[in-house]
């Protein structure tokens, strides 16, 4: 088959979704099919992305919007979707496509406006709450332990006094644009002929929190892993001759790293808490350490073959997400690296996190460190539930088996035309 795939993050520089896209093209390039990939971008130097990676020739679209809040928007959604539409459609008639796949909130909605005018098929992947949010995280407050409802305008009243700060009187006008943009990211996500969801939780939300998508359909559909890759990438000697906990990501509301030290004060643990990522809350998880005489060792960003080092001898990987987690990179990849988790119970992380299989679940931060402290004592249960990941990886997420259900959906849809 030729197959467009159209993606806001690639080439996989950092972040889960352009390594999960770079896992689809790579696998359904080795299995003959032609990918091209295109990728909208808004600025002047791409962030120093390259015109070629792993073979695969860019075909960017940049667009340009004003450096102004809700009109930046503006431009990167409703005056940006028609043109890169239009540009995809030459690339259809000029690659001879047989179906597009989008992934991701700027490219799904133009890539369903340059299907429907092409007359081919389009699959759409979700990977986090762009339809049912207007930021995309369901957090209408970084301090309040519940998920927004609804983008109602109430809510989105709420949502926006956080973020604008002390402006946000002047932000009120913005919301009717607000649940137009919204709308419109439904309305032309429901005409897509598939719906990718990546995690249980996503087809749930999706399905349960708008009316817009009934009747498209909704196809549970995890992100692909490279297993062995992962596996080989974190072969290198141990960075730390002692064992150590690790927490990787961003430092950030979303995250929930505030719970990190209560957690690890909860333990007891004498370990060190090795914190991969960089982040607004930094400071703040530093300061709280000192506090309470916890020793965190801040690594920063790394590389990614360092990341998966510092993870792959990890003895523990602490997962303290407040907001709803869609499929969590981090989640997979220590998986996959067998590494025993304890982790909040928030958004998909239970297709990866099974209970007492895979690793432990909780819902409060005394809960998290009741778990750490269970994982950190019992060289047994880290074992058997490092184990159960691994083979759980294997069976679900690994990418030949990803792929061999997304090859199928693709030629279910080209059969149709």
């Amino acid at each position: 088959m030729r197959i467009l795939v159209s993606t806001d993050a690639f080439p996989p520089i950092c972040g889960g979704s352009g390594w999960s896209t770079y896992e689809l093209v790579k696998t359904l390039r080795a299995r003959g099919h032609h990918v091209v990939v295109s990728r909208p971008h808004f600025g002047a130097s791409g962030a120093g992305a390259p015109a070629v990676y792993d073979g695969f020739v860019i075909r960017e679209w940049r667009g340009w919007a004003p450096p102004v809040p809700f009109i930046r928007n503006y431009f990167r959604n409703e005056r940006f979707y028609g043109r890169y539409a239009h540009a995809l459609g030459e690339i259809i008639r000029e690659e001879q496509i047989d179906v597009l796949h989008a992934q991701h909130l700027l490219s799904s909605p133009a890539a369903v406006l340059a299907a429907r005018m092409e007359h081919r098929p389009v699959v759409c992947t979700v990977r986090d709450y762009w339809p049912l949010c207007y930021w995309a995280d369901l957090i209408h407050d970084p301090e309040a332990p519940e998920l927004c409802p609804a983008c109602t305008p109430s809510m989105m009243t709420r949502c926006v006094r956080p973020r604008a700060r002390w402006a946000w009187p002047l932000a009120l006008p913005a919301i009717p644009y607000m649940r137009m943009n919204l709308a419109s990211k439904r309305r032309a996500l429901a005409r897509a002929d598939v719906i990718v969801a990546v995690s249980t939780a996503i087809a749930f939300d999706l399905q349960s929190r708008t009316g817009d998508l009934r009747g498209t359909r909704i196809e549970v559909i995890p992100n692909p892993v490279d297993v062995e890759g992962i596996r080989a990438s974190a072969t290198a000697a141990p960075p730390l001759s002692e064992p150590y906990a690790v927490y990787v990501g961003k430092l950030a509301p979303n995250k929930g790293v505030t719970k990190l030290i209560p957690a690890m004060v909860r333990a007891g643990l004498r370990w060190p808490l090795v914190i991969v990522g960089d982040g607004p809350q930094r400071a703040e998880v530093a300061a709280d350490a000192a506090r309470s005489n916890v020793d965190v060792q801040f690594q920063g960003w790394l590389p990614r073959a360092e990341t998966l080092r510092w993870l792959g001898h990890a003895s523990i990987l602490i997962f303290p997400s407040h907001g709803p987690e869609s499929l969590s990179r981090v989640l997979l990849e220590a998986a996959a690296l067998g590494v025993p988790t304890a982790a909040m119970d928030t958004g998909g992380t239970r297709d990866i996190v099974k209970q007492g299989e895979t690793g432990l679940l909780s819902t409060t931060t005394e809960a998290l460190g009741d778990d750490v402290r269970r994982l950190s004592e019992d060289t047994e249960l880290r074992r058997r539930l490092g184990y159960g990941a691994r083979d759980w990886v294997e069976r679900r997420f690994a990418a030949p088996v990803v792929v061999d259900r997304v090859e199928a959906l693709y030629r279910e849809l080209v059969g149709r035309i």
